[in-house]
C-alpha cells in the first residue's frame, strides 16, 4: 500500500477517536521514548484524551526529554476503584494494606500531622479506551504485563501499529511499517506534518522535534551505524529547522558518562569473551556488577556499539546481561551484512533489525544461559561460514586480532581519571565570573549559501507526497494493511 494511503487512514481513524493509549515498546530506549511521548504531545494538541503506559522506568540518561513524566507505569482499568490523597499539606511516610474477612484496611500513615477526610477522594479507573497506538514495537509480547494481562483490549479495539523493524508481526489493524526507517521517529515526522494538513494546526515545535531527532540520532548510533540512509540525514537537518535541540542530545547521551558507568564498562570488558573460530566476541553483566559498581542497568548504554568499531575480527557482538525482574536479555550486533542479527534473536524469541537486534529470556540463570546462548549463536555460525574445522585452522594465523580489549580498557581508564578529576558543581560556582553584560553592537552573523528547505505548516501539495518521500535512491517502503 502507497505511503500516502497508510496515512490517510492513521488519520481517519484517529479524527473517529477521542481516548486514544499508546505504548511504546521494552526495553525503552531513545527511539520508543522519543516515538511515545511526541505522539502524546501530538495527539493533545489535537484535542485527545491521551494515556502513555511503559512498564519500565524511563533511562535516567534520558530524562533531559520533555514531558517523559507522562508515562505511567500500569495500566488502569475501569474496573479499578483509585483511592487518592491529597499530599500538598501532608506528605506520605508509608501505605499497606490489611486484608480480612470481609473488608480490607488501607493504611496511610502521615509522615508529620493527621489525614482528614478532606484530603481523600475516591474514583473509578479510565473509560475504555477507543484507539490503541504502539510505537517501536515489532511483537506484541515485547508490552510484557499490558499485553499479557489485557489481551481481550488488543482484539476488541482498533490498534495503529506504527515500526521499522524487519521482524514486524503486522498485527495491528493499520501496520504504518517501514523496515527502511532508520528509526520509529524518522516514519512519524512526515505522518505529523499530514495531520497539521489534515487538522489546519500547527503541531510541530521545539520539543516535539527533539524527541524525533533523539529516536533518529540513538537508533543510528549518532549516524554512525549501517542503517543511516541519506533520507535519515535529510529528515534530521528537517527536524534540526524545526527547532531540534541537536547539541543537547548529543550532550546528555554521548558526552556526559557517569563514573559508574565508566566503571561498569570497566568491568564488561574485563569479561570479555571471544571464539576465533566462529567470529563471536561476547561480554556479560551481572547484578553483582551492577551493584559493585554502583550503576544502573541502562548504563551498559552503548558499550556494544564500542565492542562493535573494535572488533575487526568479529562478524557477532553479543552481551548478555542480568536484569532485576529475574530475565536475561541479549543485545546483538553484526559486523558483516551476510550475518543477519534479527535471524539470530529469532532463535531466542526476540527479532530487530539485520544489524542490530535482541530478545530476553524469563526465569534466566545468567550462568547456564550464557553458555545455551554461546552454542546457539555457534551453530548458527557453523552452519552459515560452512567450511571445515581445518579450513579455519589454516586461516588462523592470517586473521587480524578478533578484538583489542587493551585499548578499550586504556580508554576506559583514562576517562576515570579524566572523570575523577573533574571539578565538582560547588568548585565551579566558586570561580565562575560574573556573566558580562553584551554588546549593544553584534557582529553581522554569516549565512549559509546552503540551500535547505524550510519546515512548511499545510502549503505541501499532495502530488508531491509520494515523490518527496519515495523517489529517493535506494530507498523501499513496505507497508501493509
Amino acid at each position: 500500500m502507497k505511503f500516502a494511503e497508510v496515512q490517510k487512514q492513521i488519520i481517519e481513524l484517529i479524527n473517529r477517536s477521542e481516548k486514544i493509549l499508546i505504548l511504546p515498546s521494552t526495553p525503552v530506549d531513545g527511539d520508543a521514548i522519543g516515538s511515545a511521548v511526541s505522539m502524546y504531545m501530538v495527539l493533545r494538541k489535537l484535542g485527545k484524551k491521551v494515556t502513555v503506559v511503559c512498564n519500565e522506568v524511563v533511562p535516567e540518561v534520558l530524562s533531559f526529554l520533555p514531558d517523559t513524566n507522562v508515562l505511567e507505569e500500569k495500566l488502569l482499568s475501569s474496573k479499578d476503584f483509585i483511592v487518592s490523597i491529597d499530599t500538598r499539606k501532608i506528605k506520605v511516610e508509608q501505605v499497606k494494606s490489611q486484608v480480612e474477612e470481609n473488608k480490607v484496611n488501607i493504611i496511610i500513615t502521615p509522615k508529620d500531622g493527621r489525614f482528614t477526610e478532606e484530603e481523600i477522594s475516591f474514583t473509578e479507573g479510565q473509560e475504555e479506551y477507543d484507539l490503541i497506538i504502539t510505537v517501536d514495537t515489532a511483537d506484541l509480547k515485547q508490552l510484557r504485563t499490558v499485553y499479557e494481562e489485557n489481551m481481550d483490549m488488543f482484539h476488541e479495539v482498533p490498534v495503529i501499529n506504527i515500526d521499522h523493524h524487519i521482524s514486524n508481526e503486522y498485527f495491528g489493524k493499520i501496520n504504518y511499517v517501514d523496515i527502511m526507517s532508520a528509526s520509529t521517529t524518522e516514519l512519524l515526522l512526515p505522518l505529523y506534518e499530514k495531520f497539521e494538513e489534515a487538522f489546519n494546526v500547527e503541531l510541530m515545535d521545539e520539543d516535539i522535534a527533539t524527541l524525533l531527532l533523539t529516536g533518529l540520532i540513538t537508533d543510528t548510533g549518532s549516524f554512525q551505524n549501517a542503517n543511516t540512509t541519506p533520507k535519515a540525514f535529510a529528515h534530521a537537518a528537517q527536524l534540526i529547522a524545526y527547532g531540534a535541540r541537536q547539541q543537547e542530545i548529543i550532550q546528555q547521551i554521548y558526552k556526559t558518562k557517569q563514573l559508574s558507568q565508566l566503571k561498569l564498562w570497566g568491568r564488561l570488558l574485563s569479561k570479555i569473551q571471544t571464539d576465533e573460530k566462529y567470529k563471536i566476541v561476547w561480554s556479560t553483566v551481572t547484578q553483582d556488577d551492577f551493584k559493585e559498581t554502583k550503576s544502573k542497568e541502562e548504563e551498559t548504554g552503548d558499550i556494544i556499539d564500542e565492542l562493535m568499531t573494535n572488533a575487526p575480527g568479529a562478524e557477532v557482538i553479543v552481551l548478555i546481561k542480568e536484569r532485576s525482574d529475574d530475565t536475561i536479555s541479549g543485545s546483538i550486533r553484526t559486523t558483516n551484512p551476510a550475518v543477519d542479527a534479527s535471524q539470530i534473536a529469532e532463535i531466542f524469541g526476540g527479532g530487530g533489525h539485520s544489524r542490530a537486534a535482541g530478545f530476553r529470556i524469563p526465569d534466566g540463570n545468567i550462568g547456564l544461559r550464557e553458555h545455551e546462548i554461546i552454542e546457539q549463536i555457534r551453530e548458527f555460525q557453523k552452519e552459515r561460514l560452512s567450511v571445515t574445522d581445518e579450513a579455519i585452522e589454516e586461516s588462523k594465523d592470517e586473521q587480524v586480532p578478533i578484538i583489542d580489549v587493551e585499548n578499550l580498557l586504556n580508554r576506559v581508564k583514562e576517562a576515570e581519571k579524566a572523570q575523577q578529576s573533574m571539578p565538582s558543581e560547588k568548585e565551579v560556582e566558586k570561580y565562575k565570573k560574573p556573566e558580562e553584560e553584551e554588546p549593544e553592537e553584534k557582529e553581522e552573523e554569516h549565512v549559509s549559501d546552503l540551500e535547505l528547505r524550510q519546515p512548511k505548516h499545510g502549503e505541501n501539495d499532495d502530488s508531491k507526497d509520494d515523490q518527496n518521500d519515495q523517489n529517493i535512491p535506494g530507498v523501499l517502503y513496505k507497508f501493509e494493511d
